[in-house]
């Protein structure tokens, strides 16, 4: 992590706020609010964080009780306030083989979870993603320019040194669909709990189902620059925010020296300070201890 990305930058935008908004056909949307405001962020600052945040939420989507409307309004709640702090995930340039697709006149899509269809025209792939916005659903024009008054200058500024796409998902009438940000907080969670549960599986039909899920885990390779802030700086250029999760979830998973593990009484997931951790914090471990030694008395007077 120090090596790749110490020193290092990146862009996203975000907003202040956002809503939850239901399209013609019965979809649910997320989308930044009317009255949000835009700006633009580094996500690496905060990169470990950002990642324990989503696998947080994607235990959740994990969790038995996922299903009950109390757990999907929590649900619902939670992957809003996570694009309140980083912004939505990009999938309309996360999943094409470019994010420079508008360029063409056909967006080629690799297998995934969301898009059966191999490949499609350009326009009609975009417009899925601006279900709100009648301008852009019926001609993405990959020669206009979106931010306009929509976003502040210095998302503006930032969006057109990026692919048109990328420029379009900056916008407040991008809209990502519930069911594929549910989907993709649970499958990141999954990942996470095959990690360690194949070390801790004895069946070895099991276990070879956590291995061939973590086999499958892989993603895009960003590209880079350099830019001269104060000093030299290595600038990644992530098409999306989606694929800056994925690859830091990827270093932080590989890294032995501070490794990703499941709090033994919350269940949640936390960066481990020392090779015997087993809680995410002295809260939770005391709170064992005491359930621990009830559950043992009460054993005792039994």
């Amino acid at each position: 992590m120090n090596n790749l990305f110490q020193s290092a930058s990146a862009q996203w935008a975000r907003y202040s706020e956002y809503e939850y908004r239901q399209g013609g056909d019965g979809t649910l949307y997320l989308m930044p609010a009317q009255n949000a405001q835009s700006a633009v962020y580094n996500p690496l600052q905060n990169a470990e964080a950002m990642v324990i945040d989503a696998l947080n939420i994607g235990l959740l989507c994990m969790s038995g009780n996922a299903t009950t409307k109390k757990m999907q309004t929590k649900i619902q709640d939670e992957i809003r306030a996570f694009a309140g702090k980083y912004g939505l995930l990009g999938f309309m340039t996360a999943l094409p083989t470019t994010p420079e697709f508008l360029n063409y006149d056909v967006a080629y899509l690799p297998k995934n979870r969301y898009l059966k269809a191999e490949s499609m025209p350009s326009d009609e792939y975009a417009a899925m993603f601006f279900p709100f916005d009648d301008e852009v659903n019926k001609n993405p024009n990959p020669k206009k320019y979106y931010m306009g008054d929509d976003g502040a200058i210095r998302v503006s500024l930032a969006a057109r040194d990026k692919p048109k796409a990328i420029e379009m998902s900056y916008g407040k009438g991008y809209a990502e669909p519930y069911d594929w940000l549910f989907t993709q907080f649970k499958d990141w969670a999954f990942i996470f709990c095959a990690s360690f549960m194949y070390y801790e599986e004895s069946d070895p039909l099991m276990a070879e189902l956590h291995r061939k899920a973590i086999s499958v885990f892989d993603g895009n390779v960003p590209t880079y620059h350099i830019e001269l802030f104060d000093k030299p700086t290595l600038v990644w250029d992530f098409h999306s925010l989606l694929l800056m999760v994925q690859m830091i979830f990827s270093l932080m998973l590989t890294d032995g020296s501070r490794p990703l593990r499941s709090c033994k009484h919350c269940s949640r997931a936390f960066v481990v300070g020392h090779p015997n951790a087993a809680f995410c914090g002295a809260k939770c471990k005391n709170q064992f201890n005491v359930y621990k030694s009830r559950n043992k008395k009460k054993q005792d007077a039994d």
